[in-house]
């Protein structure tokens, strides 16, 4: 009885470790040019469109978290199964939105910590 007990309890926790959901991995802005700056990838900027039309990361595609209809809307259009990078100004909504796409079912999501306002000052 001992034996079976303890198979139970095996398997249920080898089912539990395989529905763990992929953590967000913040990046640098050593990554973000090397893996993303001109390449074909989902880029997304999370700031208000005010703050897009002010300046960009490469072609990123504006989808702004502050109008979290609109966000999810937009976020189930992209793939999921393909890499997305996020980035804000200075990485709280990009936190946040990296959050929200775990929970929708990005596999792999990647956060640009230093935001806009580190690529702006970086690349003048």
């Amino acid at each position: 009885m001992k034996k079976l007990t303890l198979l139970f309890v095996f398997s249920i926790l080898i089912s539990c470790n395989s529905q763990k959901t992929t953590q967000p991995t913040v990046i640098d802005l050593k990554t973000l040019k090397t893996h993303v700056i001109g390449k074909d990838v989902q880029l997304v900027d999370v700031r208000t469109p005010e703050e897009y039309s002010e300046g960009h990361i490469d072609d990123a595609t504006n989808i702004n978290i502050m109008d979290s209809e609109t966000f999810i809307e937009k976020m189930q259009l992209l793939d999921k199964e393909k890499p997305i990078y996020l980035y804000c100004k200075m990485g709280g909504r990009s936190k946040k939105a990296s959050e929200k796409l775990k929970e929708l079912g990005f596999k792999s999501i990647f956060d640009y910590s230093g935001g806009y306002s580190e690529w702006s000052t970086k690349n003048k």
